[in-house]
């Protein structure tokens, strides 16, 4: 089925509804859905590398926006919800739910920015910041920049080295953006011990 799922979002990117269907693939993907919005990101700016940083732009926006939808799940809708997302949205237990909460009692900020950069499924985290009340203005702050990093991160790769870096991308962002985010929050943690 996640095939399936796959395959139907690259369709989008051979079709005048590319843009609009990037838009609301990365709004899903951040509250709900299963496929992350770098595969469309990826073939859209393979077919027009000079307009990478508007995908990236267009895929940064949705996810915020979806974000806060699913900030807003958490805030409103989870007990009525719960069961639904732990039966049917794929990397929802309870267990890692759990873990999520002892995060944001810890980390706040960092836990979102991590999620939102790396391959985390960053719906657990917009949709348990809402459950946990995170301090909103600080949710939005962490979302709008690390989605912007790794989208943005994404374009300026395809918009300098075009196709060949294609296969780069596909074998090596997810170790690239773990690393870039352990050292960035590294470089944080360090600065505040001196």
């Amino acid at each position: 089925m996640v095939r399936r799922l796959y395959d139907w979002v690259l369709h989008w990117a051979s079709t005048p509804y590319g843009v609009p269907a990037l838009f609301l693939l990365a709004f899903a993907e951040s509250s709900f859905f299963p496929i992350p919005p770098d595969v469309l990101l990826i073939a859209l700016a393979l077919g027009m590398p000079l307009r990478s940083y508007y995908f990236a732009a267009v895929t940064s926006l949705g996810s915020v926006l979806g974000g806060v939808l699913g900030y807003v799940i958490g805030l409103w809708v989870w007990g009525l919800a719960a069961a639904l997302f732990f039966a049917y949205i794929p990397g929802f237990t309870p267990a890692q739910f759990q873990q999520v909460q002892q995060l944001f009692a810890e980390y706040n900020f960092w836990v979102v920015f991590v999620a939102g950069f790396t391959p985390i499924p960053y719906k657990i985290f917009t949709i348990g910041a809402g459950v946990f009340q995170v301090n909103f203005p600080l949710f939005l702050l962490a979302s709008v920049v690390s989605r912007s990093l790794r989208f943005f991160l994404v374009a300026g790769l395809i918009h300098h080295f075009g196709q060949p870096i294609r296969g780069f991308i596909d074998k090596y962002l997810n170790l690239l953006t773990w690393v870039f985010a352990l050292l960035l929050v590294g470089g944080f943690l360090l600065l505040k011990t001196l």
